[in-house]
């Protein structure tokens, strides 16, 4: 079969959504979008367990900063944000309900993630000292997301070189505590620890954001996040909504997109009709990993093999229990919230897909469990035959503060994510191939966050705003 189109998008993740969106709003009417999977989204897809909605990926959007004004401007559009008397003010229904976060170290609950300290110890010293370094780092060095409207100096190219590890060594940051939760963040965002991100990597995740608040300071506020019960699945929602019906094309397996003197052939499969397909189009977005972008070019750009050869993927499963009735709070300490992370576990930690709710009565819920396996076996964790042991390891790190639990799962559905997130290696956020792929304007354009170095929804949907407004037609 064959068809044509005035763009083709590759890829209806986070980027390729906010290309389409761009090239409509250019006034590019036949935009079409290819998608491997069955729905759209990519990371941030949504998933339903007993009539209860649950996040398959992301599932919290950070207030945007002022250099992410492409999200900012979504989210007026969407009605998340407005102005009122000249102010910003978000609307309060859509933002995570209190309380947000706890941690679980020493058989009982604390408030916020941050494990506690006493004053005067040796912990407590480093935490301020840590939030110091980060404020400092943030007057001297220019940090944003997205990260291409930070500045780049020789400051961030030698941050970039070593390993955050190797950093906080050397400037003597070595309290257990403070390490470990710093490991945390980097997992968090990154998929991987301290020892694999760079150092510029670690500094960006609280300098280009909230900073870091010590114990006792008293001027910081924890970060306001938006959030839903099938978690970012609600922004995928609307993005794609103009794109349902004849535009968005899933199931199918992109095989070869082969640029001509005038035009752009991409030869795909679709999967449930078991048929191949020859697109024609003026133009293509590849809004796709740069490993899968690689294997479907004819003849891929130096600057591409040279991008992939520098990615470093992080895998991860994402599991979701459905219990048919509420965990008893046995622990002492801060009450059940949003994101529940244990001290020093192997995973992230879980958020409850109801906690949005306004049910009066705790009830039947949805805990999603994340783990980032950049330490783990990821051969064998990730195999076919992995499922049953995946379950067990997921009930059995979540019953060491929940002992109820077993008893109250119904079901567990598991995601695997074999390249779920580029991770920022030393070299990687300087590495000039990917600023090359990005200031590409032919009939081919790249879009996608490993284009930043790392994934997150602002950096995807920037990437995706600059491919299609860029793309020459």
């Amino acid at each position: 079969m064959r068809r044509r189109a005035d763009v083709v998008v590759i890829g209806a993740g986070i980027a390729g959504l906010a290309a389409a969106r761009t090239l409509s709003r250019r006034g590019v009417d036949a935009v079409h979008l290819l998608e491997l999977e069955d729905q759209p989204g990519g990371n941030s897809r949504g998933h339903s367990i007993g009539g209860m909605r649950c996040p398959l990926g992301a599932h919290y959007l950070p207030l945007p900063g002022p250099q992410a004004v492409e999200v900012a401007e979504l989210l007026h559009e969407l009605g998340l944000l407005r102005r009122v008397m000249g102010r910003t003010v978000a609307d309060e229904r859509h933002l995570c309900h209190s309380p947000q976060e706890r941690l679980f170290i020493d058989g009982q609950w604390h408030d916020g993630l941050l494990p506690p300290a006493t004053p005067g110890s040796a912990a407590w010293g480093q935490y301020r000292r840590f939030a110091a370094a980060v404020r400092s780092a943030q007057r001297e060095l220019e940090f944003a997301i997205p990260t291409e409207r930070a500045a780049w100096t020789p400051a961030h190219d030698a941050l970039d070189r070593v390993t955050f590890a190797r950093w906080l060594d050397a400037q003597g940051f070595d309290d257990p505590q403070l390490r470990w939760y710093l490991d945390y963040a980097c997992r968090d965002d990154y998929g991987a620890d301290a020892r694999t991100v760079s150092a510029w990597a670690g500094l960006h995740y609280f300098a280009s954001r909230h900073g870091f608040w010590a114990p006792g300071d008293e001027t910081g506020e924890r970060d306001a996040v938006f959030t839903w019960p099938e978690g970012n699945a609600w922004l995928v929602e609307r993005l794609v909504q103009p794109f349902r019906g004849e535009r968005l094309h899933t199931g199918r397996s992109v095989l070869r997109v082969t640029p001509m003197r005038s035009q752009v052939e991409v030869l795909c499969w679709d999967e449930a009709s078991s048929r191949a397909e020859i697109w024609t189009a003026r133009a293509v977005v590849l809004a796709v990993p740069l490993l899968a972008a690689a294997r479907m070019l004819d003849a891929p750009p130096p600057a591409l093999a040279d991008a992939v050869a520098a990615q470093h993927y992080s895998p991860w499963v994402v599991a979701n229990l459905q219990l048919g009735s509420a965990l008893l709070d046995r622990a002492t300490g801060a009450p059940a919230s949003w994101d529940n992370v244990r001290y020093q576990g192997p995973s992230l930690g879980y958020v409850d897909a109801q906690h949005q709710s306004l049910h009066a009565a705790p009830g039947p819920t949805v805990l999603t469990a994340y783990w980032a396996l950049a330490e783990r076996d990821r051969a064998g964790l990730l195999g076919d035959e992995a499922a049953s042991i995946w379950a067990r390891a997921v009930v059995d790190d979540l019953a060491l503060a929940h002992p109820d639990l077993p008893g109250k799962v119904q079901r567990i559905d598991l995601m695997r994510y074999g390249h779920a997130m580029s991770t920022p290696v030393p070299g990687l956020r300087s590495n000039p191939a990917l600023r090359a792929l990005a200031r590409q304007r032919d009939r081919l354009c790249f879009a996608h966050a490993d284009l930043s170095g790392y994934s997150v929804f602002e950096e995807a949907f920037a990437q995706g705003c600059r491919a299609g407004a860029s793309l020459r037609l």
